[in-house]
């Protein structure tokens, strides 16, 4: 088991990488865009991602998820690769000319202005190019190929912050920037994953399609559609609800404040790549279900110090005047600050959903996630639509929290009956405990920095002498 256990913890570490380096790139464009945006412009740049971030899961139907899961059983490991890569071209092709003859028709739904109606046809070809690179990106992490994956989504996101940088702040080319930038990087992932593609393309040129497999993959892949899409509302419908509530501007102030979540993301993103591949590999062990607890354990540990840390830090930070009158995100944004806890505790609920993914896969009982998801979206909808007016956008980061929170404990008890495993109640109980205590005596003692830096450094501590226990 602590082979194993130990395994998981290095591929997390190189999927990581790639991810925090990519991550981090990234997120430094919030302060970039808070100060060369106004909050109006960032607003109609939030929505229509939120619009892209919805429409990528119907482009590529779950084929990732169905190549996961049959290619790790296959014999022929290249006939599901190219059924998945040829049905995701199609389907590529197709939706992305819908929306590309419908763009002003879609700019009206999603409440962007119609001068803005051009952004979907940009749009419209990063879902192409996205959807493309999919497979072979699956493919790597199911050969745990990490570094290679790692190198690919590290190449694209400094692509992206490079083009970025220069279409906005060298050629002025405003908002429509930020989707040439996101082009230009999809194509630099496609040219590095060529290869991959190109070495299963080339194999068996007189490949069938074999549309009885293609029936049990698509049956497999469905699920993941409408709960992707349900599981997504809860992270980006609060976006068109503001639009239409509060107007662009309090939109552009709630994301650029959003935006600090990645860093809670970063951990769940993480431990996400490397652990599906990982409970796959090691369903049939005898001592499985005892390694899955033993993970829950120490993906709690380490994201709720996480968690505290961000809580407790991240405000000090915004505000601080280390830069000179440069801040992380510009002080017409300020407003926002009071979701990030919200957001932060939202994505955390999230890694723990992530560990609860076990028993609808093992059991291929997957379309239950089509219902906890929607659980999910209806718990997001209906915190927007009931706290937004009153409370505006602190009213959408309780939405966050809320939402993942319900999603993780529906599918806590579904697990629980379908694949019990053996989780380590007490120390998990104890966590929690010792995490609302830290809490409490940092509100008892005051909001001061040292305070914070000392809970901060016992809090592991305690952690490692509950993991022993």
């Amino acid at each position: 088991m602590a082979k194993d256990i130990k395994r998981l913890g290095k591929e997390t570490l190189v999927y990581g990488t790639s991810t925090v380096l990519a991550r981090l790139l990234n997120f430094c464009l919030v302060p970039f865009y808070t100060y060369y945006l106004l909050p109006g412009e960032y607003g109609i740049i939030a929505t229509v991602f939120a619009a892209i971030a919805l429409l990528n899961v119907v482009f590529l139907f779950g084929m990732d998820q169905s190549y996961l899961r049959f290619a790790s059983d296959a014999t022929d490991k290249n006939k599901v690769f190219r059924q998945c890569f040829y049905g995701v071209l199609i389907n590529g092709l197709f939706l992305g000319g819908l929306l590309w003859l419908f763009h002003a028709l879609s700019a009206r739904i999603i409440g962007i202005p119609p001068h803005t109606g051009h952004l979907l046809k940009l749009a419209a070809v990063i879902l192409f190019l996205d959807v493309l690179n999919m497979i072979p990106f699956t493919k790597l992490r199911l050969e745990r190929r990490a570094w290679y994956f790692a190198g690919v989504r590290t190449a694209s996101i400094i692509v992206n912050v490079l083009c970025n940088i220069f279409f906005i702040a060298v050629v002025h080319k405003g908002i429509d920037s930020i989707l040439w930038a996101n082009i230009f990087a999809s194509l630099a992932s496609l040219v590095l994953l060529s290869p991959v593609v190109y070495s299963e393309l080339k194999q068996n040129a007189q490949f069938n399609f074999d549309w009885t497999l293609e029936k049990q993959m698509l049956s497999f892949a469905w699920p993941f559609v409408p709960s992707g899409l349900a599981s997504l509302l809860v992270s980006v419908i609060d976006k068109p609800i503001l639009v239409h509530l509060a107007g662009t501007e309090q939109v552009g102030i709630y994301q650029a404040n959003f935006k600090i979540g990645v860093f809670m993301m970063l951990i769940v993103s993480m431990f996400d790549q490397a652990w599906r591949p990982f409970f796959l590999a090691h369903a049939k062990d005898e001592d499985a279900r005892d390694t899955f607890a033993r993970v829950l354990s120490y993906f709690v540990a380490l994201a709720s110090w996480v968690l505290l840390g961000l809580i407790f830090l991240m405000p000090n930070i915004i505000q601080s005047n280390l830069f000179g009158n440069f801040h992380l995100i510009a002080p017409a944004y300020w407003g926002g600050l009071s979701v990030i806890p919200l957001v932060l505790t939202g994505y955390f609920f999230y890694g723990l959903y992530v560990n609860f993914m076990v028993g609808p896969v093992l059991t291929k009982k997957t379309r239950v996630l089509l219902w906890i998801t929607l659980l999910g979206a209806a718990v997001s909808i209906t915190t927007n639509l009931t706290l937004v007016p009153r409370l505006g956008i602190l009213g959408a980061g309780w939405a966050v929290a809320l939402s993942y929170a319900s999603m993780a404990g529906a599918l806590f008890t579904f697990t629980h009956k379908v694949y019990p495993i053996p989780y380590e109640y007490k120390k998990l109980a104890l966590m929690g405990l010792f995490l609302l205590l830290i809490v409490g005596i940092c509100h008892a003692l005051g909001q001061g920095l040292a305070i914070k830096i000392t809970l901060l450094t016992l809090y592991p501590v305690i952690m490692a002498v509950l993991l022993k226990r």
